[in-house]
């Protein structure tokens, strides 16, 4: 990976509009249809009230069909810009028949090749595929991509119980404590780990075998890990796709004089996660040198938003 192209990431995140698709598929029970149009709707209320130039459709019940998201999957197609970013969230029961992995849908299911089809047509210079249904991982080898982060709630294809990965997704993007690194925004790496660690905590509190394994896949080329470092090059896009504003944070993204500097303040943020997940390439002192430059040109940014 090339830093010169994640510092160009970088600054597109910080003037970006962000695309927001939710899908809450079918439920096959009246428990399932309520939780899983529960959560959808829950996710529009929250991504409404983040603040931001967000672009929100939601589609669940007898409106999530193929159709219907193929629609609006196109008018972004047309209407995205390069800068500009998008969020696709899958909420449901999925399939994997060995080859192809397909959201349940009503009518026709959507298969992770058709959406990878349709995302390719999206000009949007990142993106984030949130897949939180059983049998998730089967849809990684199709929608992995570069400037593409993909997480799914299962390891495979073949763990094809039910999740609970959404209900946690779905805290993580509300839950202050999701934000590790304090600074009122909540990242997709953030939310990742979030939801991860409390997948892990309900089946151990249920004393259950967990049925689900939550997975990252963020390089383009790999298989989807549960532990994304520098170790392994996974992690670093999701840490730098911003999904809910918190607080102070929120208020700024909607005040347009100090949007700017909320702007800067996100790529300093970022440019220091970016060198910290370098720091084996470089020499200590340089090292140094430049993490000690770019925290205080992020303690003079924050100054300047709290005045």
């Amino acid at each position: 990976m090339r830093l010169a192209t994640v510092f160009l990431l970088l600054a597109c995140a910080a003037r970006a509009t962000t695309f927001y698709v939710t899908v809450a598929g079918l439920g096959g029970e009246p428990d399932y249809e309520q939780r899983f149009s529960g959560w959808a709707g829950e996710i529009e209320a929250i991504l409404k009230s983040a603040g931001g130039d967000a672009r929100i459709e939601t589609f669940k019940g007898a409106a999530a069909t193929r159709a219907n998201i193929r629609a609006a999957l196109e008018r972004m197609a047309h209407e995205a810009k390069p800068d500009d970013a998008l969020v696709v969230m899958l909420i449901g029961h999925g399939s994997f028949d060995g080859v192809d992995y397909k959201i349940n849908l009503p009518g026709p299911d959507l298969s992770a090749t058709d959406l990878a089809a349709l995302l390719d047509r999206v000009p949007t210079a990142r993106q984030l595929v949130v897949d939180m249904t059983s049998a998730s991982g089967g849809a990684i080898n199709a929608l992995r991509k570069e400037n593409r982060v993909v997480i799914t709630a299962t390891k495979s294809g073949t763990e094809r119980n039910a999740t609970v990965f959404a209900r946690f997704w779905v805290e993580a993007l509300r839950d202050p404590a999701a934000d590790t690194d304090k600074n009122e925004t909540i990242s997709a790496l953030e939310a990742f780990h979030y939801a991860q660690l409390k997948v892990a905590e309900y089946f151990e509190s249920q004393k259950r075998l967990a049925t689900e394994h939550p997975m990252l896949e963020d390089t383009g080329k790999g298989e989807g890990v549960r532990d994304p470092s520098a170790a392994n090059r996974e992690g670093l896009r999701a840490a730098a796709f911003p999904l809910v504003r918190l607080g102070a944070a929120s208020a700024i993204a909607n005040n347009p004089e100090k949007k700017k500097l909320l702007a800067m303040k996100d790529q300093l943020e970022q440019q220091i996660d970016l060198l910290k997940y370098n720091k084996a390439a470089l020499a200590p002192d340089e090292y140094k040198k430049k993490l000690t430059a770019l925290l205080l040109d992020l303690a003079k940014t924050q100054q300047e938003l709290d005045q």
